[in-house]
């Protein structure tokens, strides 16, 4: 069975996060560039529980973890 595959945006509103395209950019802008010596959940702009969802999906390599590393490369670009 396929995992489903959902688009980027839906993990800014999973996040609790805007998730127009207008909005995804204005938060990558803000927010980038990420420094490499801090993990995408550990940087300081999320709130404890948006960090530990981004933590378990990579952990788990769950249903997100796809479009939490192209999170995690917009914020280091």
């Amino acid at each position: 069975m396929d995992q489903p595959i959902h688009p980027f945006s839906e993990l800014f509103a999973q996040l609790g996060l805007p998730a127009d395209e207008t909005a995804i950019r204005q938060f990558i802008a803000s927010h980038s560039p990420l420094r490499n010596d801090i993990e995408l959940a550990d940087a300081p702009f999320w709130t404890d529980s948006q960090a530990a969802f981004l933590r378990e999906e990579k952990l788990d390599d769950a249903d997100w973890a796809e479009q939490v590393d192209q999170l995690n490369l917009a914020l280091r670009g």
